[in-house]
């Protein structure tokens, strides 16, 4: 067996949950901001944006895993679990493990989000924005592939996404406007008041 193989498998683990997290946010920004408004939403789009999700937290256990079982920098668990433990790097490790943690909480409270209050899980759920800079951060500078063209391709692409999504979500208004039940040409409401027949014609040669 190839000496390198958990290294190997600790870094292809590492990217692959990051394009999932990364994935997550933006189909979770196309949902939140209703770019297709006034369509219902799909509920395959909603389990789309769940699978996504579970999968970053299945491929970053198996990150740790990896780096646990790689005798390259000879992880330990403390080093994986507590912030500046670690003598290889700490500060973007650190960016890690509170990205694990962060992702832990958002996946948690998501699958308990018919147990808890929606203002709670609104809350954590905005976290997700933390975990992906947390994240991105850790892969730029703890990530071995990072300075690969691909790589930075690749991250200043979904970095722009990110950001421009989130300003499309901040700047646009929140919820939905009713719209009036009918609008003449000039755009005012039809009044309200009732209507009243018109008196008829008197007939032609009556006074």
């Amino acid at each position: 067996m190839n000496p390198q193989l958990w290294w190997y498998v600790a870094r292809a683990t590492g990217i692959v949950a990051w394009a999932l997290l990364a994935a997550s946010v933006i189909w979770g920004l196309l949902l939140s901001t209703r770019l297709a408004r006034g369509r219902p939403t799909p509920a395959w789009l909603l389990d789309l944006h769940r699978f996504l999700g579970g999968s970053a937290v299945a491929f970053t256990a198996l990150h740790l895993v990896g780096l646990v079982a790689d005798n390259y920098i000879d992880f330990g668990l403390v080093d994986l679990l507590l912030p500046y433990a670690s003598g290889w790097k700490p500060g973007p490790v650190a960016l890690g493990i509170v990205s694990v943690y962060l992702l832990a909480v958002v996946e948690g409270t998501s699958l308990a989000m018919r147990r808890i209050s929606r203002r709670l899980w609104r809350a954590v759920h905005l976290s997700s924005y933390v975990l992906f800079w947390t994240g991105t951060f850790h892969f730029i500078l703890a990530g071995t592939d990072a300075p690969h063209p691909l790589a930075r391709a690749g991250i200043d692409v979904v970095a722009a996404a990110v950001v421009f999504l989130t300003l499309v979500r901040i700047l646009s208004p929140r919820g939905h406007q009713r719209a009036p039940r009918s609008v003449d040409s000039a755009g005012s409401r039809p009044s309200t008041r009732p209507s009243h027949p018109r008196r008829p014609l008197p007939a032609a040669g009556r006074r």
